[in-house]
């Protein structure tokens, strides 16, 4: 099972962004951001590999990420901002965030108040659930959206650039990963099924 929810999960990326173009990537981004597992460390990585064969340019990649991840942001914030902590921790099966994740989102914001929404866009786990916290205690709107963005930016040119580089480094780099496809395969098996934990995990105790 949890291998044919990862193959569709990475096809579903996939296609979406080869379909789609930048407002997939938008898409996909914001869904993300909207605390549902749907990694960003695959999904701006293979859009940068893609722009390697001149399908995107960096700064597109980057742009439409930043602003899918806003939207996102923009989300969960509202629904920290109406409904608090009661309300995320009531219905966190549907929210996808854990109390324990919730905890750590909120210590982090009090710790750095309002740039902690730029710091947290930065870091992975914590940027998927801080907008939460930042509703909750009420950020200014106008800050929030613009830290939102900025961090969000700097997060998605990072790794699309390094699908770009990835991409423009393939011929040489093949005959490498062929003599480690199966080190490969684990990794990347790791790397979603990590991101895969906290849906599993949520829509079991639903």
């Amino acid at each position: 099972m949890i291998t044919n929810i990862l193959v569709a999960l990475s096809h579903f990326i996939t296609s979406t962004i080869d379909h789609l173009g930048y407002f997939g990537v938008g898409f996909l981004m914001a869904v993300e951001s909207a605390a549902i597992p749907l990694p960003s460390e695959i999904i701006m990585p293979f859009a940068g590999f893609l722009a390697a064969a001149g399908r995107f340019s960096l700064i597109g990649l980057a742009l439409a990420g930043a602003i899918g991840s806003t939207i996102g942001s923009l989300v969960t914030y509202y629904i920290g901002y109406y409904g608090g902590r009661k309300l995320i921790l009531k219905y966190e099966h549907i929210v996808l965030v854990s109390e324990k994740e919730l905890d750590m989102t909120e210590r982090f914001f009090h710790r750095f108040k309002h740039t902690a929404t730029f710091i947290g866009r930065l870091l992975p786990v914590i940027r998927t659930f801080i907008s939460i916290p930042a509703g909750i205690a009420k950020a200014p709107i106008v800050p929030f959206t613009c830290y939102a963005f900025l961090g969000s930016f700097i997060w998605s040119y990072f790794l699309a650039w390094l699908g770009l580089r990835l991409g423009e480094n393939w011929n040489h780099l093949e005959s490498y990963f062929r003599k480690f496809d199966v080190v490969i395969l684990l990794v990347i098996v790791l790397a979603v099924g990590w991101w895969l934990m906290g849906f599993l995990r949520h829509r079991k105790a639903s």
